[in-house]
């Protein structure tokens, strides 16, 4: 269990210290991923300079394909760690679990599922349908 039940319930020590195990753990699995996938970009790089000899249009533009990949994954997994981040430091501040938007508490099951979330399922509903 990630958090309690009720708005106002403290959390035990034990319980902070195991949410934060588990944010930190994700977030170092993360940070580790950010380092594969840049030494993997970084060959892609050198790659594309030494083997551009005979390249036609095709050549080319799967290179680029491959390139903007590579950076999308890349900012993905960046944005990914810095939820976590952010997570981590609603924790130490004792907002983790409570929805930035109304103040909710953020139900278990949210969190267990996504455990970097920052606002309760009707708070998100209504960002992505302001965004659409």
């Amino acid at each position: 269990m990630l958090v309690h039940d009720k708005v106002g319930t403290g959390r035990s020590q034990a319980e902070i210290d195991q949410i934060r195990r588990s944010l930190q753990a994700r977030y170092d699995e993360l940070s580790a991923e950010y380092e594969q996938a840049v030494l993997q970009s970084q060959v892609l790089r050198l790659v594309e300079v030494g083997d551009t000899a005979g390249d036609d249009q095709a050549d080319s533009g799967t290179k680029t394909a491959e390139r903007d990949t590579a950076q999308s994954l890349l900012r993905t997994i960046l944005d990914r760690r810095a939820q976590f981040e952010h997570a981590l430091t609603r924790l130490e501040e004792g907002t983790y679990g409570f929805c930035e938007g109304c103040s909710a508490a953020i139900p278990v099951e949210r969190l267990e599922i996504f455990p970097s979330a920052t606002t309760c399922v009707q708070c998100k509903q209504n960002r992505e349908r302001r965004a659409a």
